[in-house]
């Protein structure tokens, strides 16, 4: 068949694709796949009563039920939600917003992509404007979300090496330059793949830099705040009416739903709806009413800092634990882990690319994620981003343990070829 442009871009390889496909199939299958790619939400007991007592509560109530399968919302999404959310976010942490400031879309990929097309590519006056990504690696997520190609831009980050075998990645600030043809700044907070918290002081600092050039500051909060609150370090929640928050019900539990949720100002939240009733002519209903009675209590929270994140960190420190058992004096870096539900593991001087080790690794059974996908707007040449991996630690201990010994089996018979 013959093709669009668009419909080669978005029918060949991408990094996204490469990652859920594994996922999956190892979900689906019968092989015994140790998982450690993919960023699924652990199933936490706790959790999933709040969402089942809730979603017997609908089933019983008739106009709920006919609420959840049976009509369509606005394009900005349910309305109770958002009214509920807006107060909620106004109540714990004084937000000047209302519920004309929030619009729900099909999962926050289907928001990026929208944001993304939205600021970036050709304008009407013919000239290529690119999304700014102020912290490389990124979300491998971003990469191929553009309806044309070449719509980001990022700078290489700086290196702080805290121990012997962690390090942190930290903005260049020297060499950001807004001044050329750039649309947003876009950042994750906490980073996916990284686990770097950008600390209070450089939202503030990026978000100077956003009004000085009066773009918008787009901040990826699926893992972060307010929640989840999947966040190990000090962060504050942060907005105004010049940041686009994306954040997300699938980390809190809900992936299934595929609700994320867009806070903004008005006229963002406006063309998102727009757009919205064009692509998909509603969200759809399920996460924000599984949602909507934790949102008008606050209980949203308390899942969040007294269940779900405790239960990251304890995984986080486990897993930590036993990967400085298992790689010994092999040259390994690991970036402190801060946030989300990942670690990034960095193999100086790897004498293969991170893609042959991913496929190697595969072979043995254990799924992780090349770290080349991570850094859209940065050369491929770059040696330092063909020699890390993305691995996540919510599977049980005993797996954890496995395939991280496995791991360290596989790279150090490299080093020693």
């Amino acid at each position: 068949m013959k093709l669009s442009a668009f419909g080669e871009q978005f029918t060949g390889h991408s990094g996204i694709l490469s990652l859920m496909d594994d996922l999956g199939n190892a979900l689906a299958g019968n092989d015994d796949i140790i998982m450690m790619g993919g960023g699924n939400p652990a199933h936490l007991p706790e959790v999933e009563a709040v969402f089942r007592q809730r979603l017997s509560r609908i089933l019983d109530n008739q106009k709920e039920f006919t609420r959840l399968i049976g009509t369509y919302d606005p394009p900005s999404g349910e309305k109770d939600f958002l009214r509920e959310l807006a107060a909620m976010l106004k109540r714990r942490f004084g937000w000047n917003l209302t519920e004309r400031n929030i619009c729900l879309t099909h999962g926050s990929q289907s928001a990026f992509f929208m944001l993304f097309n939205m600021f970036a590519g050709k304008d009407s006056q013919g000239v290529h404007r690119r999304i700014q990504l102020p912290l490389a690696p990124e979300y491998i997520g971003y990469s191929d979300s553009g309806i044309v190609k070449d719509i980001f831009t990022a700078e290489k980050p700086e290196f702080e090496f805290i121990d012997d075998n962690t390090f942190k990645y930290r903005v260049n600030f020297d060499a950001l330059d807004l001044s050329g043809n750039i649309a947003a700044l876009c950042v994750s907070r906490p980073t996916n793949p990284t686990g770097n918290v950008l600390t209070d002081g450089e939202i503030e600092h990026l978000d100077a830099m956003a009004r000085q050039h009066d773009i918008p500051l787009i901040i990826d909060g699926a893992y972060g705040l307010p929640f989840p609150n999947l966040i190990f370090t000090e962060a504050t929640p942060y907005w105004d009416d010049h940041i686009i928050l994306c954040l997300s019900l699938s980390k809190l539990g809900l992936p299934a739903t595929r609700t994320g949720i867009v806070i903004a100002n008005e006229s963002v939240i406006s063309a998102i709806s727009n757009m919205n009733a064009i692509i998909n002519l509603a969200p759809n209903s399920s996460g924000a009413l599984l949602a909507l009675d934790m949102v008008r209590d606050d209980s949203i929270m308390t899942l969040s800092n007294q269940h779900i994140r405790p239960w990251y960190r304890e995984r986080m420190e486990m897993a930590t634990g036993y990967l400085k058992e298992v790689m010994g004096d092999l040259p390994w870096y690991m970036h402190k882990p801060e946030g989300a539900m990942f670690l990034w593991l960095w193999f100086k001087d790897l004498p293969i690319s991170s893609l042959e080790l991913y496929e190697r690794l595969k072979k043995r059974g254990v799924l992780v994620v090349s770290g080349h996908y991570f850094f859209p707007g940065i050369e491929s040449d770059w040696q330092h981003s063909h020699e890390c991996l993305r691995i996540t630690y919510t599977r049980d201990a005993e797996t954890v343990r496995k395939g991280l010994a496995i791991i360290a089996d596989e790279v150090r018979s490299l080093y020693n070829r």
